[in-house]
């Protein structure tokens, strides 16, 4: 360590003995691991990338292998056998695009090869793919007298990568299937089985006879297996935080959790890493790799988007993922683009969860990557001439610039998604489809916005806080002349009595849309002076 208490960053680095090796800082997962070895022995958990998975796994790796020195001043160093090595067969998915079973096949040969090579074991015939990775791991258990630690790292990348184009990803599917198919009749041979990745396939499309893997993405125990904690931020990387607005790294990275309110949210590491080396806010993690099929899914099916961080479901859509049976609900949760924000058991054994933004990085970024697919086309000089009218409070201008907003929207556009039968907009009313416009323009700018904030009176469509004041939206629908409800509902059910308090400008706005001419036709502001 330096002088300073500084450690370097460990950006991108995945192997553990490098980790501790380099002088890199580490947080201590090994009282989660400690639990995990102890309890069962197939084991299956999804978190989105980017994560840490990976270290995860090389973490267990080095541990079975008894590399014990690695382990010195961990948690685990002094409660561990070291003596009880295992042999450790890894496969990993992670890198490069297959786009076909022959392409497939030869990446896990080319990684059982490994396998044997780096175990020092004798080679054997050449059989199909399940008979090479059947024999690894018995000829791995007998020569070593010991059973395998298989650890299977991107499990799911091969089909997430072919998701648009269903049919190849079918084949990779069960090009998948036929690999982990050996794993049932393997259980003589294998110690522990922990398998990551960022969906959660069904057993039987990838798993078949497998009955016995335990899923542990939500439960308690393992809820911080992946991810930094605010203990770990203050603790491992204060020397890290001078000149940094720790609430601010809260708000920005923090708040993913995998359970319900009990459970400790987490930071992704990624971001953190890379804010504690770059020293200014940035959507790391999301911009490093937001996949395109998430997007493109979410276009074709209409996403209401003002329903994103109050999104209701049940554990069955959360985990309802398949080639070609792909909830929104497990796409949004499984890739970390919404996180569960409560979970609630009206009667026992049934749960109800409510997802939403994890935080400030995901929020805007999500949104703004969708402005384009809601019509709104130029999204950066859309964001700045939002901005620079809010910053200057300037409510004319906010008027102009939204009715300049709404112009610009492609004639048929509303036609096409509202009348897009995969789309969820069916079933949603005109106001609410232009109502995903307006909220995904605000949320692209990193604002604080409620949907739907509730008071005593109801609900107001909309508030928004900015720069020391408060915006309260309310939206109707008009068949062409503007009818002046919408203000008039703000101000005749109360909806800014609870904001007084705050001792902040309020701008009540209501917004009419027209329906026959698509366009705002009313744009009314009333304007409460701080107290």
């Amino acid at each position: 360590m330096s002088a300073t208490g500084k450690k370097r960053l460990p950006i991108g680095i995945q192997t553990f003995s490098e980790i501790i090796e380099g002088g890199y800082y580490y947080v201590d997962k090994t009282p989660v691991i400690e639990r995990l070895v102890q309890q069962n022995k197939y084991y299956f958990l999804s978190r989105p990338r980017r994560f840490g998975k990976s270290l995860l796994l090389d973490t267990l790796r080095c541990l079975f292998e008894g590399r014990q020195a690695l382990f010195e001043g961990l948690y685990l160093h002094d409660r561990w056998d070291w003596e009880q090595t295992h042999p450790v067969v890894r496969l990993s998915f992670g890198s490069g695009v297959m786009r076909n079973r022959e392409e497939l096949d030869e990446r896990i040969r080319h990684q059982l090869r490994k396998s044997r090579e780096y175990l020092d074991l004798p080679t054997t015939p050449k059989a199909d793919v399940p008979g090479e990775f059947s024999d690894l791991l018995e000829l791995a258990h007998q020569t070593t007298g010991r059973p395998v630690v298989l650890l299977i790292d991107e499990y799911d990348k091969p089909i997430l990568d072919n998701i648009l184009e269903p049919e190849r990803a079918r084949e990779l599917r069960e090009g998948l299937k036929n690999l982990y198919s050996v794993i049932k009749d393997a259980d003589p041979h294998l110690h522990l089985v922990l398998i990551t990745g960022v969906s959660k396939f069904s057993k039987v499309s990838l798993f078949s006879g497998l009955n016995n893997l335990n899923d542990i993405t939500l439960d308690t125990p393992f809820s911080t297996i992946c991810g930094y904690t605010d203990d770990d931020i203050d603790k491992v990387f204060a020397p890290e935080l001078l000149g940094l607005q720790r609430d601010e790294i809260r708000r920005w990275y923090n708040g993913y959790r995998w359970g319900g309110q009990e459970v400790a949210s987490v930071y992704n590491p990624f971001d953190v890493l890379l804010l504690l080396q770059k020293r200014e806010f940035g959507p790391y993690w999301f911009e490093s790799a937001t996949p395109t099929f998430l997007v493109d899914i979410l276009r074709q099916r209409g996403v209401f988007t003002p329903q994103l961080d109050q999104w209701e479901t049940e554990y069955e859509l959360l985990s309802q993922f398949d080639v070609d049976d792909i909830s929104t609900d497990a796409l949004l949760f499984q890739t970390g683009y919404l996180t569960i924000q409560n979970v609630e058991e009206p009667m026992l054994g049934y749960r109800q969860y409510t997802l939403g933004f994890p935080n400030r990085e995901v929020e805007t970024s999500l949104n703004h990557a969708l402005l384009p697919s809601l019509g709104v086309e130029n999204g950066p000089s859309q964001r700045r001439s939002l901005f620079k009218h809010l910053q200057k409070h300037n409510l004319a201008g906010l008027e102009a610039h939204l009715k300049a907003l709404y112009a610009g929207l492609p004639h048929d556009w509303y036609r096409k998604n509202h009348h897009n039968p995969k789309a969820q907009y069916e079933g949603h009313s005109f106001s609410q489809v232009y109502a995903s416009v307006f909220y995904s323009h605000f949320a692209a700018l990193g604002l604080d916005i409620t949907v739907e904030d509730a008071s005593h009176h109801g609900r107001v469509d909309m508030t928004v806080a900015a720069f020391g004041h408060l915006y309260l939206f309310e939206f109707k629908v008009v068949e062409q002349l503007p009818e002046g409800k919408a203000l008039e509902q703000i101000k005749a059910r109360g909806y800014a009595d609870k904001y007084r308090a705050a001792g902040r400008p309020l701008h009540l706005i209501g917004v009419e849309f027209s329906r026959e001419q698509r366009q705002i036709v009313a744009f009314d502001i009333e304007t409460e002076s701080a107290p």
